[in-house]
Formats: C-alpha cells, structure tokens, sequence
C-alpha cells in the first residue's frame, strides 16, 4: 500500500512488510525460520489471485517480472506483489484469442532472464502468460526450495522417477505428498514454451490453487488448536 511521498527527499513510502521478500524466507537470510508448506500453498494462492487482478483490468497489466525477490511478505506472512517498475499494458484478447503485436512488440526484452517467458524472449510479445510462466516457476521454487535455473527439468524428472517426495524442500515439514503433485503438475503447466499451451489464470489455475489452500488452511487450523492445547 502506497502511503505517501517524499518530494525533498525524490522518494515514495510504502507499508513496511516486516517478513521482507519471499526470496529472503526461501533463503533463510538473517536466519529466518522456514516456511512451513501450509504457508506456501496460501502465498500461491495469494500471489495468484494478485495477477489476474491485475489481468482483469479494463486494460490488462502484465507484470513481467515475477519473482521471489517481488512477493513480498508482511508480519503475517500475507503476501503482495511489490516492484511493477517494468508493467505493461497489454490489449485484451480479441473474438479470436489472439493478441495485437503491432503495438506490444518489443525489441529490448525486459524482465529477470531465469523468469522470463520462452515465447517472450522469442518473439518479443508481451502478454498476461508472460506472468503465469513465471508463476510457474515461483511454485517450483516453493515445493523445492531450489533456484530458478533448471528447477523445471529437475521437478519433471523427478515425477517420471516418481521420486517427487525426495525432491520437495524439507525444511517445510511433511508435505500432502497428493497436494504437492497437484501443484507441480499445475506448475508444469504453467511452464510450457508456447503461452498458447499454458492453463488459463481464472478458469484452471486459481480453482487448483483454491482448493489446495483450502486443504491447507484446514491443517493449519489444526496445527494451531494443537499447540494452544499443549501451551
């Protein structure tokens, strides 16, 4: 939330999100505790729910750089997508699903490389499936803990091992190891080269997501009765 501004000083003052970025929980840095899974089944969720706000605009914005470093996490560890410096207005879909790339070409591409979309970086179109691609990965990252370069190919070759329980990050406690398949599938899909080819944010992604947190926020409520019991 924009609080105010600060001419004098050339600077604008947002609320403090005390929890810093999702990166920085990922990472554990200053020796932040980790996330347990239930938490991150909602930052999907949330993070999710954020984009296609912003996609459902009269005009649709893309963010385009989607990325831990951006999801930002208050004293709750309620999520928000924060630094839209590169966002772009993008033309709705038209009667035939495709998008103009008369006035949303570009020749500089603009984004973090280890995020950015395939069929971005090859055609230099700008569309709302840039954001799900990146997604795609945020959620790797999620149930791996791992970095962005190559989590795709490791999480898929873990699945055709049926080895996906070994891979998922441990210090999030024990995994619904049905949930967590359901969201790398999910992610997967969201990956795919051809944006044309990934799951529509509104009609697949957010109803998968919502159920999973649901799933989630039931054992989380759980946990919590359990330890106000025991204290």
């Amino acid at each position: 939330m924009l609080l105010g501004a600060c001419p004098k000083e050339a600077c604008i003052v947002y609320e403090y999100m005390s929890n810093g970025s999702l990166e920085d929980c990922l990472k554990r840095k200053g020796g932040r505790p980790p996330l347990p899974w239930y938490v991150r089944f909602r930052i999907t969720f949330e993070v999710a729910k954020a984009l296609f706000f912003l996609h459902s605009q009269p005009e649709p914005i893309a963010h385009r750089d989607l990325k831990p470093g951006n999801i930002l996490l208050d004293h709750n560890y309620v999520s928000k997508i924060g630094d839209v410096g590169i966002a772009k207005l993008v033309p709705p879909k038209n009667d035939n699903l495709s998008y103009s790339i008369t006035l949303y070409k570009e020749t500089v591409l603009m984004g973090t490389l280890a995020y950015m979309d395939p069929d971005y970086q090859r055609t230099g179109v700008v569309s709302c499936e840039c954001d799900v691609y990146a997604l795609g990965i945020v959620m790797l990252q999620l149930l791996t803990g791992r970095p962005p370069l190559g989590v795709a190919v490791f999480v898929e070759n873990a699945i055709d091992n049926n080895r996906l329980v070994d891979i998922l990050d441990k210090s999030a406690g024990d995994w619904p190891i049905e949930d967590a398949k359901a969201l790398a599938d999910l992610s997967l899909q969201c990956m795919e080269p051809r944006r044309k080819h990934r799951p529509s944010l509104e009609m697949r992604v957010l109803p998968v997501l919502e159920r999973l947190w649901v799933n989630a926020d039931c054992v989380a409520s759980k946990i919590g009765c359990m330890r106000s019991s025991a204290s």
